[in-house]
């Protein structure tokens, strides 16, 4: 289970420790927890995918004023790609079923779909290490075309590894 799952449930209260005696509450509240870890965690990577984001701003510039006017609708398309994978990101579905809800997602489907969301935090230094390269190509003001089709590469693999997400509740 994850930190932040065992954090969760290491706060829970004594009403919370009583009612997890009661039969089905137990499942039902673990189930709970599971879902506030993965909105947890689902958090942090729009937090720090954000902050990649936004020193692209700044890279950009850099790169116009050096007269790489060209690269400008590429690295618009890297800025694209990635608000559009933190949007996704903060607007998925929770990734299980709640207490009445007609489908019921199994443990084993929570444990593969947080598995899934921690390959997604390792794709944070993947794009902060393309964006450094960028950044790099940009103030030498040397392959500057080969670090952006780098950066939209890395970008497009980790948006590829988020439209895996839904397949990993549903087995297609």
């Amino acid at each position: 289970m994850s930190a932040n799952y065992e954090k969760i449930s290491g706060e829970r209260g004594k009403l919370e420790s009583f009612l997890g005696r009661i039969p089905g509450y137990k499942g039902y509240k673990e189930k709970e927890m599971r879902r506030e870890a993965d909105s947890l965690l689902r958090q942090a990577l729009v937090r720090d995918f954000t902050v990649q984001l936004n020193r692209l701003t700044p890279i950009q510039t850099a790169a116009f004023s050096n007269g790489a006017v060209e690269l400008m609708g590429s690295m618009g398309a890297v800025k694209t790609a990635l608000q559009t994978l933190i949007d996704r990101i903060r607007n998925a579905a929770q990734g299980y079923a709640g207490f009445f809800d007609a489908v019921r997602v199994k443990e084993d489907d929570l444990d593969r779909l947080e598995a899934f969301d921690q390959q997604l935090v390792a794709e944070i230094a993947k794009v902060s290490a393309a964006i450094d390269d960028l950044d790099k190509a940009v103030q030498a003001n040397t392959e500057v075309k080969a670090a952006v089709a780098a950066a939209q590469r890395t970008v497009q693999d980790t948006v590829n590894l988020w439209d895996k997400r839904s397949s990993v509740i549903s087995g297609v």
